[in-house]
């Protein structure tokens, strides 16, 4: 973490400029029961076009028809009953799902080996070209440590400063931080950040009420300051982007008049448990194959991550304006999963949305263990079940109520495949229990054998399997094609060695995640709010009790299955053995990969062994001495400098209000019963804190106490 260091003094002579002059941009709540009446040239798919997605959708249609008959002949012996009709349904269900992702990276194997990105041509290694345009970088951030935030704003900025067009690009820090010290970490991070880089075009703003959570934070600051750009990159606080990408992005929406949105492929960096580096060695490895394929048949109607992309200004400010949808929480409120909504109403508007899989020089991070990636996941089905009500909007492109539908599904799939596994198990109950009718009602010389087809069972779960894990290998026939990028993975031997071990242990860990993402669909749909937790970003760090509490339920299904399995016969338990290991095992995986991993050469990839300037940058300024603050009230009452700045950052209390901030009334309160600062400070509680530091007169009051 690096040398702890006390609060700087802000001499008098320091200038602080917090957020530059306004430069207003309207940008109203769009209608989902209406589409916009100005829109740009309508973008028609070409013949081309067509070609490629009645590629993707034939393919998926032959193979979900081939195993839908297959699987009808393993089940049809005595005749298909209710449980078996059950089954075959949500067996082509599940198997449409994986033969339309399997269709997208065979597509992506194509295109790769072709080595020819012809949806946005965008020059990734030549001289940076020449741009005009002002862009704002945005990295909204909400209660993240502010040492590593800045570290990797930093380097965005200093890489920005070595292409020459750093006057072209302006940097804000969008803060919906709700703890009162993180609040003023992030002001002296940001005060040092400036000061480091003697910049004036760094700036800073906390939103005191942060409604809509990020997609309000950026909204927010469209309506004050979006009118004096031209484009926007959204960054994550966890983001990461060189400045010749940002360059070459810039440069991608000068050239492309029509393009609302560019989304970049973010690689995964800064692993350093067992399952952050699964997870950086499979989309680095596995991902380019699958953005290709998605980039290739997408084309203009592409969708948007939420980070790491560029958009136009004016596309987003006249057509992207997320309504509140009605009803309550989880389904109703402000939307959550915002990205794919706002790609989707720009594209309704006749604006291109793509993507730049090949560009690279985009990074982020990921979850540390599997308990933090459930708790993100857990916030994404929430916002991804809420489109079920933006899917009827009227005017939507088709391919995006298919972006929107895919993301629901990925999601549904879960407890889909959780019945699936359990009608499979009643029906062998129900096989060995119930006695079968060998002479059904009429004539018959010879008996029925109610009995199915094991070995044409084993064909199409082989088969199955087969969908699943030949992308992989794709992946890595395509690896083998690229000599530079093999050696920097470590050479073939070892990414071979590394796919194995990958898809084991991925295979251990997806019956968990069946049952985390089976229980937050249900959670859901009981009205259960997610909340708006903050994301766990160290080493991993859980504890001992929390794996046993939070895995509790994955191992007593996956001990319920094996008794089930096991009083029906062992030939069943063996069946269905690779789910119930992995339930069965899931308190031992997930202590195993929340630890940091001995296994980090053998899933190391190219950013691990050939480290770009910006990441290594990055790496140095976060080992870099951090300022640490001894309380919010302390830090700001011993730095009259820092306490100048936040009074004059403070937004103007509203005139009239109808309603009573109850922490600031009870802080108030307290101020007045108390006799000296420290007693005011060991008094106030964080919320109450927050509401004095947001407060001008509360917080002059405090300020002038002994």
């Amino acid at each position: 973490m690096g040398a702890l260091t006390t609060s700087p003094a802000l001499g008098s002579d320091h200038s602080v400029r917090y957020l530059p002059d306004e430069t207003p941009l309207p940008m109203p709540p769009c209608r989902l029961d209406g589409s916009t009446d100005a829109k740009p040239a309508r973008q028609r798919a070409s013949g081309a076009v067509a070609g490629r997605r009645l590629f993707i959708f034939g393919g998926t249609i032959a193979i979900t028809a081939g195993g839908a008959f297959e699987m009808y002949d393993v089940l049809k012996v005595g005749g298909v009953t209710v449980l078996e009709g059950m089954v075959l349904a949500l067996f082509v269900v599940l198997l449409a799902w994986i033969a339309f992702s399997f269709m997208s990276s065979l597509a992506g194997f194509f295109v790769l080996l072709r080595r020819r990105q012809d949806v946005l041509p965008i020059d990734s290694h030549g001289p940076l070209p020449a741009i005009t345009g002002r862009t704002a970088m945005l990295l909204p951030t909400y209660n993240e440590d502010p040492h590593h935030l800045t570290a990797r704003l930093r380097a965005m900025h200093e890489s920005i400063g070595e292409t020459g067009h750093a006057a072209l690009f302006d940097w804000f820090l969008l803060s919906d931080t709700t703890d009162p010290d993180i609040w003023i970490s992030e002001e002296l991070a940001f005060l040092e950040l400036q000061r480091n880089c003697g910049s004036g075009r760094l700036y800073y703003r906390h939103r005191s009420d942060n409604a809509a959570r990020k997609s309000g934070n950026i909204a927010e600051w469209v309506r004050r300051f979006g009118g004096a750009y031209d484009c926007m990159i959204i960054l994550d606080a966890d983001s990461l982007m060189s400045g010749d990408t940002i360059v070459r992005l810039v440069h991608a929406m000068e050239a492309n008049p029509q393009a609302a949105l560019i989304q970049t492929l973010p690689i995964v960096v800064n692993a350093r448990t067992l399952f952050s580096r699964l997870q950086q060695f499979s989309s680095r490895l596995y991902g380019p194959l699958i953005a290709a394929g998605n980039a290739w048949w997408h084309v203009s109607e592409g969708n948007y991550w939420g980070h790491n992309a560029i958009i136009r200004m004016k596309a987003f400010a006249q057509e992207a304006g997320l309504p509140e949808l009605r009803g309550r929480k989880p389904f109703g409120g402000h939307i959550l999963s915002h990205d794919f909504v706002e790609a989707a109403l720009m594209r309704r508007a006749g604006w291109g949305i793509f993507m730049a899989p090949a560009l690279g020089g985009s990074f982020e991070e990921v979850p540390p263990s599997l308990l933090d990636f459930a708790a993100r996941d857990r916030r994404w089905c929430q916002g991804n079940l809420q489109h079920l009500a933006v899917l009827p909007a009227r005017g939507l492109h088709w391919v995006s109520r298919l972006h929107l539908l895919t993301g629901i599904g990925s999601y549904l799939t879960a407890p889909l495949w959780l019945l699936f596994l359990l009608l499979g198990i009643l029906i062998s109950l129900q096989a060995y229990f119930v006695k079968p009718e060998y002479f059904p009602k009429g004539f018959a010389l010879f008996p029925t054998w109610p009995a199915q087809d094991p070995v044409l069972a084993a064909w199409v779960f082989a088969a199955t399997m087969g969908l699943l894990i030949l992308p992989k290998l794709l992946a890595y026939l395509v690896l083998l094609t690229k000599r530079a990028e093999r050696q920097a993975f470590g050479g073939g031997f070892r990414v071979l060695a590394a796919v194995m071990a990958e898809s084991l242990l991925a295979a251990l860990i997806a019956p968990s995640m069946m049952i985390f993402q089976s229980t937050a669909v249900a959670e859901i749909l009981l009205g259960r709010d997610a909340g708006w937790q903050v994301q766990r970003r160290s080493d991993g760090g859980i504890r001992r009790e929390e794996v046993y509490r939070k895995f509790a339920v994955p191992s007593l299904c996956g001990m319920a299955m094996a008794a089930s399995a096991y009083a029906v016969s062992l030939p069943l338990l063996l069946w269905m053995s690779p789910v119930i290991i992995g339930l069965a095992l899931a308190i031992p995986i997930g202590l195993v990969t929340s630890a940091p991993t001995r296994m980090a050469r053998l899933f190391a990839t190219p950013e691990d062994n050939l480290s770009p300037a910006v990441l290594t940058q990055a790496r140095e300024l976060a080992c870099l001495p951090r300022i640490e603050v001894p309380g919010a009230l302390l830090a700001l009452w011993q730095n009259p400098g820092l306490l100048r700045a936040h009074m004059e950052s403070l937004e103007p209390p509203p005139r009239k209000s109808q309603w009573i901030d109850v922490d600031l009334a009870i802080a108030r309160a307290k101020i007045e019963q108390s006799d000296s600062f420290q007693e005011v400070v060991a008094s106030l509680s964080a919320r109450e804190t927050f509401a004095v530091l947001k407060h001008r007169v509360a917080l002059e009051q405090v300020m002038r106490m002994q």
